[in-house]
């Protein structure tokens, strides 16, 4: 796991390969195991590899063209139904479980954050109740990006209070 972590990158350029069924699936599982408040689960995914609808969703994710060239995209949908604070926070975990899971087998993904929400819908036909929260292509990386830079560990972690810096 600490690998896989320490590993993942945003891979922006992906080789025209598949992903086996068996991986998509172990992958897919990650996210459906993960945690959420209460345990009310409130996402759903949509799992995209027709080629033209990948590009219509790169056009919709402002133009961001490498999302057609994932093998597969996943649209992470929240659903307030379920969790009306949560909704948009828990379906977030589930696509780090994925992130987490595609680097571990080898694969490539890119959190998109950027997207045009109303046309996302439309191509996916999503219900008007429900929220895209991000765009996730998953694939064969055909780049290997360095590590980008962190802020330092005490920078980020603070014992008992925000005034003192965890040092640990």
């Amino acid at each position: 796991m600490f690998e896989a972590v320490e590993k993942r990158r945003s891979i922006r350029k992906f080789k025209p390969e598949q992903i086996p069924d068996k991986d998509l699936k172990k992958i897919l599982e990650a996210g459906r195991l993960a945690p959420s408040g209460g345990n009310r689960q409130p996402w759903s995914f949509i799992v995209v590899r027709k080629p033209e609808t990948k590009k219509a969703l790169a056009t919709a994710a402002n133009l961001q063209q490498f999302i057609a060239d994932a093998d597969t995209v996943l649209i992470a949908l929240g659903d307030p139904a379920l969790s009306k604070n949560l909704h948009k926070q828990d379906p977030m975990i589930a696509i780090e479980h994925i992130v987490l899971a595609s680097t571990a087998l080898g694969y490539g993904t890119c959190w998109i954050g950027a997207f045009n929400e109303s046309e996302v819908k439309e191509i996916a036909k999503v219900p008007e109740n429900m929220t895209v929260i991000a765009l996730l292509p998953i694939g064969v990386p055909d780049e290997s990006p360095p590590p980008r830079p962190r802020r330092a560990f005490k920078e980020v972690f603070f014992k008992e209070s925000y005034v003192k810096p965890l040092e640990i």
